[in-house]
């Protein structure tokens, strides 16, 4: 089974079509969103509708929260003064802009999904979260400890947990005992469509291949590739520049940070 999941879009609709463009020729067997679909670009709405119209499933990301709630509060970690003023112009023109329909569709978008499969006679625990199980904007970077990723991983029953929020791809394997067998926990952040923050412009999405004889007790029995894709790039960063937030975001944009 090829399951392609994306996050993170950020109203950047250029993107999100040519990710959708990409998924397609993937053919996969399943599609999930795991949340962002709006803030710091002009296209909230169009960004929604085109999720919903593919009927793909999707849990709420920190920004869809605060905005589904009409809220002045994204639950992003800004670090200095000029970010918090840059991300309050955003939150208050994405409210501006979001309609009644798609804010409610915001407002109902489930926290998590967990998707159990019964292989090899055992189960085995795919669990999708924003940013992390236990806080919707919580930040699980690359360097995170292994025995916080993995208390956090063993408390909520995860044997594959896949995020974003960070906008950073990354795949960790982490080893543990399980009555006396050695077996294997996967952390996927699956990048940002959108809005990517490593330093390469292009789209980011993930497909996880689930194989008959996938097992926690084979940690090469699931694979993860990571997609980048190509879009309109300037095409988004002048969007951004001929409304009224700020430029900068514009020019992360281009620099994939």
């Amino acid at each position: 089974m090829k399951i392609a999941l994306f996050s993170d879009i950020h109203a950047n609709l250029p993107a999100l079509e040519a990710c959708f463009e990409s998924i397609e020729e993937q053919k996969p067997d399943a599609i999930y969103c795991l949340g962002d679909l709006v803030g710091y670009n002009i296209w909230p709405n169009e960004v929604i509708n085109a999720i919903r119209q593919r009927g793909i499933p999707t849990i709420a990301g920190n920004y869809d929260f605060g905005i589904g709630r009409m809220s002045n509060e994204c639950g992003c970690a800004y670090k200095t003064e000029p970010e918090k003023d840059m991300g309050n112009i955003s939150i208050s023109f994405t409210n501006s802009i979001v309609k009644d329909e798609e804010r409610n569709y915001l407002r109902t978008l489930p926290a998590h999904i967990q998707v159990e499969y019964q292989l090899n006679n055992d189960s085995f625990f795919l669990l999708m979260v924003h940013g992390s199980p236990r806080k919707i904007n919580e930040y699980l970077f690359e360097d995170r400890d292994e025995k916080s990723m993995m208390r956090i991983m063993e408390t909520s029953r995860a044997d594959v947990m896949l995020f974003g929020h960070t906008h950073k791809p990354y795949h960790r394997i982490f080893e543990y005992l399980k009555e006396e067998k050695v077996c294997y926990r996967h952390a996927i952040n699956i990048g940002s469509v959108g809005k990517p923050k490593d330093g390469n412009p292009q789209g980011c999405y993930a497909i996880l291949t689930i194989s008959d004889d996938s097992s926690i007790l084979d940690k090469d029995s699931i694979q993860v590739d990571f997609i980048r894709v190509d879009y309109d790039v300037e095409k988004a960063a002048k969007a951004i520049e001929e409304c009224e937030l700020p430029n900068e975001y514009a020019n992360m944009l281009r620099r994939g940070f």
